[in-house]
């Protein structure tokens, strides 16, 4: 398996539990020496290890330093890299994907907070003429009760998936994803809050114009 690199392409054999793979580790980048991510995307291929899994191990050192050419480690043509790691199952991948897809969706409610917030400061601002302004309040409350209806719904989702106790990256996602989601909707209390507190200045100021 080659990639281009021309003169600069080194090969090395990967020893992987009874595995021995020979890879021509070649730089992505024109005339550049190739580095330890170039080997360890090759592996990830050959073995089905993601790169995130892998320890890398040549003469008893471990290559973690992705960015670093192979060269200053010694890793010369011929060389024997071992490599310690596990490879994810399909339904772990499937779990993840899943996961993924929940993160975009909250990516895309996120939006909602901000454009509310921006409406919202517009409004303190006095850009916006008296006589629209609490029906224009009134539906900035709408949207962001909305907006963390839909991250509620989404905590379910996340919460409805159960992991086994090996999947340890969906976990870690799975966790991470939760503390997003509960940020966002402490945001949407904030900015709920803060729309209330216009209402009733509103009030107040109209109340006080009406006496």
């Amino acid at each position: 398996m080659a990639l281009p690199g021309g003169d600069t392409a080194l090969t090395v054999t990967v020893t992987y539990g009874n595995e021995k793979h020979s890879l021509q580790v070649g730089s992505q980048e024109e005339g550049n020496q190739p580095t330890v991510r170039d080997m360890a995307l090759l592996i990830e291929q050959v073995t089905g290890v993601p790169v995130s899994f892998q320890k890398l191990i040549y003469k008893g050192r471990s290559l973690k330093e992705m960015e670093q050419p192979l060269s200053t480690f010694g890793v010369k043509n011929g060389c024997k890299v071992m490599l310690i790691g596990k490879r994810k199952s399909p339904d772990e991948e499937a779990e993840l994907k899943k996961l993924k897809d929940l993160e975009l969706s909250v990516e895309h409610v996120a939006k909602k907070i901000e454009e509310v917030n921006k409406e919202l400061g517009g409004i303190q601002k006095g850009f916006l003429a008296k006589n629209l302004q609490n029906e224009a309040l009134h539906q900035l409350d709408k949207r962001i009760k909305g907006t963390a209806e839909q991250f509620m719904k989404i905590l379910e989702q996340i919460d409805a998936i159960t992991l086994p106790e090996n999947f340890s990256d969906c976990k870690q996602k799975k966790k991470g994803l939760v503390k997003k989601v509960q940020a966002f909707l402490a945001q949407c209390d904030t900015v709920e809050g803060s729309i209330g507190q216009e209402m009733d200045k509103l009030q107040s100021k109209n109340m006080a114009l009406a006496e």
